[in-house]
Order: C-alpha cells, then sequence, then structure tokens
C-alpha cells in the first residue's frame, strides 16, 4: 500500500502498523470508522484486507485529511470522510466497528510546539471520558470498539469503559524487549458484552536492535511503501 505522509510533523509508526494487526484478527466487517485518522494508515489497511468493510474515517486536521482522502484514492479504497471533530460528529449513524490510534500522551508528559504533533498525540486533544462516551453512544448493540493507548493508563481506560458499559474483551500488551515494561496497549471491547477479558501474550516488539519476527511478519502483511512530500 502506497502512503503519503506529511514531508515534516507527525508520521504514523509501529503502533499503527500493530492495531491494524490486531484489528484485523477479528475479521471485520459492517461498517467501520476510524477516529483520526491521521494519513489514513490504520482505516485503510483494515479496509484493504477485509473486503466487508464499510470504511468511514474522521479528521479535524486539514493537512490530513488532504492525506487520508489521497491515500484512499490511490489505493482504490471506497472512503467517506467527515471533516472535523469526532465528538460533534452525528449520533444518528451506528457503527459496526470504531478503530483508533489516538492520541494518548497524558497530561503531564512534555508537550510539542508543532500543532500537527501536538493533535496527534496528546490527549488533552480527545480525553478518555469524552471519548469513550461518543464511542458508546455511536456502536451499534453488542458491536466493537478496537483501539490502542499508552500502556500505563490500563486502569483508568478500565474503569472509564465499565462507565460507558462498555467491556474489554482481549486485550493485548506490546513491550518494545523481552525485559522491558509494555509501552503499548491493544484492546477490543464490546458494547454491551458480559463476556470475561482475555489477556493475550505479550508482544515483543524488538528482538536486540531488529524487528521481532513477529513484527516483521506484520510489516511484511502490511506492505506499506511511506512518501513523505507535500500535496
Amino acid at each position: 500500500m502506497l502512503l503519503y505522509q506529511p514531508q515534516e510533523g507527525y508520521c504514523y509508526n509501529s503502533d499503527s502498523v500493530f492495531l491494524y494487526d490486531f484489528i484485523d484478527s477479528f475479521n471485520p466487517k459492517g461498517k467501520v470508522l476510524d477516529v483520526g485518522a491521521g494519513c489514513g494508515v490504520v482505516g485503510l489497511l483494515v479496509a484493504r484486507d477485509n473486503k466487508k468493510v464499510e470504511l468511514e474515517a474522521v479528521e479535524k486536521q486539514e493537512a490530513f485529511i488532504h492525506y487520508a482522502t489521497t491515500n484512499a484514492r490511490v489505493n482504490k479504497i471506497e472512503y467517506k470522510m467527515h471533516e472535523g471533530s469526532f465528538l460533534e460528529l452525528d449520533e444518528d449513524v451506528k457503527y459496526d466497528y470504531i478503530i483508533s490510534n489516538p492520541p494518548f500522551y497524558h497530561d503531564g508528559a512534555s508537550r510539542s510546539e508543532d500543532e500537527m504533533l501536538f493533535n496527534a498525540r496528546y490527549n488533552v486533544n480527545l480525553p478518555i471520558k469524552d471519548f469513550f462516551k461518543k464511542v458508546s453512544q455511536l456502536l451499534k448493540p453488542q458491536s466493537h470498539f478496537i483501539f490502542c493507548y499508552d500502556a500505563s493508563q490500563f486502569g483508568l481506560i478500565c474503569a472509564e469503559l465499565d462507565k460507558v458499559n462498555l467491556r474489554v474483551v482481549d486485550v493485548q500488551f506490546v513491550h518494545p524487549k523481552i525485559d522491558k515494561k509494555a509501552s503499548l496497549v491493544m484492546l477490543h471491547v464490546k458494547n454491551g458484552s458480559k463476556s470475561l477479558m482475555k489477556v493475550w501474550e505479550p508482544f515483543i516488539s524488538f528482538d536486540g536492535t531488529e524487528f521481532s519476527q513477529k513484527a516483521q511478519n506484520i510489516y511484511k502483511k502490511a506492505k506499506t511503501q511511506s512518501i513523505k512530500c507535500q500535496i
């Protein structure tokens, strides 16, 4: 998949590629909404590999709206873009899946002066409480919310999801190395589920200085080719 990205500022990283593979394991179909689409990488990869997906996205940064819609067109993927804040999206339309690699740097993290980076990375731009409440309003009954987040906030995530009747049913922690603490968590959440949580085996992303075999396999499956440019 050919993906145009900004020459400078925020570009997608391994979090998005690993999340795509995690989402793909659930064989999504139906109406799928990619929240905070950026250049479109997560949603477009999911739609490419799951032909029964009807892909929509929401993005508020004008530059990323251009990159995402261009990437959809170049890769010949049907795409409906909602321009603006996710929190202001029309609630009359309901979704089978909501997917997202949202901004998750917490309040205490040092902030970037770059506006694009600030919007893409820091959760003050999409607070957890508001984010999850909106997700719960847009999901069909017994439908799915799949996203990644900062692993250190996992307890807070579960508490806030419970408040809006969303339950984590699958979770996988991503560790940079086998002897390092988890830096990322990927979650599969269902609307109104009573299932117990299934904790997957840890995902180790690096073996020494190289990507682990699992990470290499995911990148090979994704087959992305990125071009940094101004469009």
